[in-house]
């Protein structure tokens, strides 16, 4: 049995309401076991013997069957996040900045992401890589704007990547 984290993209957000009561009984209904929400952000934490393609694939489909948008999620352990967050290689405790963990669905697609970036000026748009991610800690106020940020919004990614705010994730995990 493993612990999985369904991270979805773009809920709660323009227009997209899904109450984290339904997404918890949608994942319940799926037959999935040790399910819980974390925050109204769309992050499900469950347990599954299932392998990834299947559950992502399933999950998506209920997704948009149930609340009608097009869903997608990064589907990823929950160790991978533990990892994740254990490893933030920036100073988290500096409250001028946002703590940001990007994860993609597939590994070729953060590497895609990383040689598209722009020249980046480290101190007001710092990325580094991580295992299986991305890290990113703009200056607050800043996300929208930075390099980084206007190449993370693209509509090439917004099918498979997601950000989590650091704080988030530690949630997640715990």
């Amino acid at each position: 049995m493993t612990t999985w984290v369904a991270l979805l993209r773009g809920v709660n957000v323009n227009g997209i309401t899904v109450r984290s009561a339904d997404l918890r009984d949608l994942f319940d209904q799926l037959g999935f076991t040790d399910v819980r929400t974390v925050l109204a952000s769309g992050n499900v934490v469950f347990s599954s013997t299932a392998a990834a393609p299947a559950l992502k694939t399933k999950i998506e489909k209920a997704l948009r069957d149930r609340f009608g948008y097009d869903a997608w999620i990064v589907l990823v352990t929950r160790a991978a996040v533990a990892q994740a967050v254990e490893a933030f290689p920036f100073d988290a405790a500096d409250a001028s900045r946002q703590p940001y963990v990007v994860f993609a669905s597939d590994e070729a697609v953060l590497i895609e992401i990383l040689a598209a970036a722009p020249e980046l000026d480290p101190d007001a748009d710092p990325v580094a890589r991580g295992t299986g991610v991305v890290y990113w800690h703009p200056v607050k106020g800043t996300t929208v704007d930075t390099p980084f940020g206007r190449l993370l919004s693209k509509k090439t990614y917004r099918e498979s990547t997601t950000n989590r705010n650091l704080r988030t994730l530690q949630k997640i995990v715990s």
